[in-house]
């Protein structure tokens, strides 16, 4: 793995992932990869993350789920816009992949319990957020609005069937569940390895037990054989742009009011892999190509869905931590965190679910307990995708033909 080296954004960042010599995305090494065990008497996916700061805003993560197959290193960046380096794709940009390739799953599940070939389907989804407030008055809040997603489906079938098999199929996904409801994400803190009590933030009940630190779980961490970090790749490079809405340092602004774009179009490749080109719109970021991979075909090829979306709360919990910490000049040596979420994939009339995000975060600062505490509520604030997961929504969703 990259050598761990956790500074603010600026003069003393130095850009690992571009570094090094592993690549940015791959398996895990068996039996290397770790195990996680399905929620007892549930037919729920159970996915870990466990994640750490690296320099600047970049981020790695392993992500491993109950599902069969391997574990994963993911690994996030910043653009311009919060001085990052770009050298991989923004936290915001793992959600989008997750929600649509949920959905094109689904939309494929549907079509095979009816024996019907759908031919050619392309998705496209818009997921917008918004950011207002001031982070020196503690007033800075992240919020999510309404998804936009729009699926363009042949003409093998008519259009009263493509409707329900959509309705079916937005139903079933767990990204459904995600949006039907609020979800209260639960935490538990430890400052420089000490426990620490809670200020705003809803704790994790008793009887979950605490999870050890994680970092020395990466030092153990290798790539699969052959492993080429095909999953993800940049398509198109962002120029930085000083002086303009989104562009250089903009995120960085202590007093916000802004709203997010970004914007994903999926496809299905043939064996079950999705290929999805992921787009940063606001702020300005760079366009990338992930593909993800349900099951059906082989395993191994790409994380699902549901890791995808996993990672992205995780990842964007934690840029907001550092971007924190940078706007009030504090020190934050390091931050990690292990991550539990569950989700539910539905079936006919019985609608996809998610749980809540269980968290445990870690800090190392110098500048006390309450810097720290204060830390964790104004990350957990500020997170456009624990925004998602607290806010119902109604979808907007349009069926056009290809």
């Amino acid at each position: 793995m990259v050598t761990q080296r956790t500074e603010s954004s600026g003069p003393g960042a130095v850009n690992l992932l571009g570094g090094s010599s592993q690549p940015t995305f791959f398996a895990l090494e068996e039996p290397r990869g770790p195990q996680v065990s399905r929620p007892e008497g549930s037919d729920a996916q159970r996915v870990r993350v466990w994640a750490r700061s690296l320099s600047g805003m970049q981020k790695e993560a392993i992500v491993a789920s109950s599902q069969p197959g391997p574990a994963w290193r993911l690994a996030s960046d910043e653009g311009p816009y919060l001085s990052g380096f770009d050298a991989a794709p923004c936290p915001l940009a793992f959600m989008t992949v997750g929600m649509i390739s949920s959905y094109m799953d689904a939309l494929h599940a549907a079509a095979r319990h009816r024996g019907i070939d759908i031919g050619d389907v392309v998705l496209a989804q818009d997921n917008r957020y918004t950011m207002e407030g001031s982070a020196l008055q503690g007033t800075m809040t992240g919020g999510a609005l309404p998804v936009a997603l729009d699926v363009r489906i042949g003409q093998t079938v008519d259009d009263s069937l493509a409707r329900d098999l959509v309705a079916e199929a937005v139903a079933a996904s767990p990204v459904g569940g995600l949006q039907r409801e609020s979800h209260t994400s639960r935490f538990r803190l430890a400052v420089n390895g000490e426990p620490l009590a809670l200020g705003r933030v809803t704790p994790l009940p008793e009887p979950v037990a605490s999870q050890p630190d994680p970092r020395e779980r990466f030092e153990r961490v290798a790539p699969a054989t052959e492993a080429d970090g095909g999953q993800v790749s940049r398509l198109y490079a962002v120029t930085p742009v000083a002086g303009v809405e989104g562009g250089l340092g903009s995120s960085l602004r202590a007093q916000q009011r802004r709203e997010l774009h970004v914007r994903a179009v999926c496809r299905r490749r043939t064996g079950g892999v999705n290929e999805i080109r992921q787009e940063l719109h606001s702020p300005l970021g760079s366009t990338f190509q992930f593909l993800s991979c349900d099951g059906v075909g082989e395993p191994g090829i790409a994380p699902d869905a549901l890791c995808y979306m996993a990672a992205g709360v995780a990842f964007c919990f934690m840029t907001q931590l550092g971007r924190f910490a940078t706007i009030m000049k504090r020190e934050l040596t390091g931050y990690r965190l292990v991550q539990d979420t569950t989700y539910v994939k539905g079936t006919p009339g019985h609608p996809g679910t998610v749980g809540a995000v269980d968290t445990h975060v870690f800090l190392d600062t110098p500048d006390g307990a309450d810097f720290a505490r204060h830390c964790l509520d104004m990350g957990e604030r500020t997170c456009f995708l624990h925004a998602l997961y607290r806010t119902p929504l109604v979808p907007n969703i349009t069926v056009t033909r290809v």
